[in-house]
């Protein structure tokens, strides 16, 4: 039987939020408005901490600067945030963990919030192959701005979980043998409810708390680094 290691990314895997960092990233460099986005990104991951983000309405911001550019420069502006925003913050106690898992003959799976375009690169230099975001929509070469199935946010994890699960032909949930997942965030309390084992990675005050009550593992993977 199957047992998945299943990862959040932002702040779990690497100190830092891509999706905010994405976000700065094309206000610094000019590549959009830069006093308009920067106030909605900033709204939006304001709520996405406090756990009430409108996740339709999040991608229907984000996902305009991919309607408005092609897949060449958006792909150069994705090599260019990698190396300024993403690289500096890989901790190898992050790489560590996951060739664990893999050792152990577990897979690995990387589930975030985060769209695909943008977490995508960052979880295979982490030594992910199977990686589910948060799906910008496509026709005939371009990004529609438009969201394709469930968001993977909050419940919507265990939905497109479910979803891989299928395409891979390893049944359902039910089929497996147990699962880890590692969050940092109370926006993923119902797939950490729904592990076998939950670890509870670098968290804030409120689910320190919740794990403590609940005698969940708790992991800070980026002590004294």
């Amino acid at each position: 039987m199957t047992t998945l290691a299943i990862f959040d990314l932002d702040h779990t895997l690497i100190p830092a939020d891509s999706d905010h960092g994405w976000g700065a990233f094309l206000v610094r460099h000019g590549y959009v408005d830069a006093s308009e986005h920067k106030a909605m990104n900033d709204y939006f991951y304001e709520q996405y901490q406090a756990g009430s983000m409108n996740v339709l309405e999040y991608c229907e911001f984000s996902f305009q600067v991919f309607a408005k550019n092609d897949m060449a420069t958006l792909n150069q502006w994705h090599e260019q945030f990698m190396n300024e925003f993403v690289n500096p913050v890989i901790h190898p106690q992050a790489l560590e963990l996951v060739q664990r898992h893999k050792d152990a003959g577990h897979i690995p799976v990387l589930i975030s919030s985060t769209n695909e375009f943008v977490i995508t690169p960052i979880a295979q230099k982490l030594g992910f192959t199977h990686i589910i975001g948060t799906r910008p929509e496509m026709k005939d070469g371009r990004y529609t701005g438009n969201v394709a199935g469930v968001p993977s946010f909050q419940a919507g994890k265990i939905t497109r979980i479910n979803e891989w699960l299928t395409e891979q032909g390893l049944g359902t949930w039910d089929d497996l043998a147990c699962t880890f997942f590692y969050s940092d965030s109370m926006n993923d309390l119902p797939l950490l409810e729904k592990a076998t084992f939950p670890v509870v990675t670098n968290p804030d005050e409120r689910l320190q708390a919740l794990a403590l009550a609940r005698h969940w593992m708790i992991l800070e993977l980026f002590a004294g680094a």
